[in-house]
């Protein structure tokens, strides 16, 4: 073998180790990019952060969720009766303005029982005695007949509410929010307040009727008395005289 292919067989035999050495140091290169701990960690961190995302995310539904639940308990009651009510509390305040006679005023009842339920005037003509019972009498038909119109109205207006407070109710029970219940519950509130209102004019009226006819009473007493003393100190006393019983015989 000559020298020059002795070269050239060091030369590829240097070549091959070379490319051998570089082959396995690649070889190791590519293995050791696979790092397992940093893979674990990496995957960690992965998991972190979609449970954040999954953490932002129930977040937000429960943001939503409050929204929705503050707009329901903003809601209005769609029923109201508040005009009804209105209307029930005028009609009884017009029926006791118009009290017959001797309305409910502390200076009219005042001035009234001191003209005719006071004490009977020994000095008034007879024709004023007649005058003033007519007048008393007249007051206690009066009072009598305003309760009657009372108790007419009450009666009427139960009808009314029992209607008004089963409406009430159900749109209480079906309210979407908080707004909705308490305005339902200011309703029924007004409702009841509305029932005592009735209940207190009911009883006022009775009492009044009941009050005038004890009044007439006790002033008719002092009256007849008056009369009796009149009739005894007439100068004209009783003269007697025939009757006759039976006609014809």
């Amino acid at each position: 073998m000559t020298l020059s292919n002795r070269r050239s067989t060091l030369r590829f035999l240097l070549g091959a180790v070379a490319g051998a050495a570089l082959t396995a140091v690649s070889a190791r290169a590519q293995i050791a990019v696979f790092d397992p701990t940093n893979y674990a960690q990496n995957v960690l961190q992965a998991a972190r952060a979609l449970q954040q995302i999954n953490n932002q995310i129930t977040s937000l539904q429960h943001e939503a969720q409050s929204l929705i639940n503050e707009a329901r308990n903003l809601t209005s009651l769609p029923v109201s009766v508040l005009s009804q009510i209105q209307q029930t509390v005028n009609q009884t305040r017009a029926l006791i303005q118009r009290a017959q006679n001797i309305a409910y005023d502390v200076g009219q009842v005042d001035h009234a029982f001191q003209s005719l339920y006071g004490n009977v005037s020994m000095s008034a003509s007879d024709a004023s005695l007649v005058t003033d019972a007519q007048s008393r009498w007249r007051n206690t038909v009066a009072g009598l007949q305003d309760a009657m119109r009372t108790q007419a109205t009450v009666l009427g207006n139960a009808t009314t509410y029992q209607a008004q407070v089963s409406t009430l109710v159900s749109a209480s029970q079906g309210a979407d929010g908080a707004l909705a219940a308490t305005q339902a519950g200011n309703q029924l509130l007004a409702l009841q307040a509305q029932q005592l209102s009735d209940l207190t004019a009911l009883l006022a009226s009775q009492a009044r009727a009941q009050d005038l006819k004890a009044a007439e009473d006790a002033t008719a007493a002092a009256q007849a008395a008056e009369q009796r003393r009149r009739f005894l100190l007439a100068k004209t006393g009783y003269q007697p005289g025939n009757a006759q019983m039976f006609y014809g015989h």
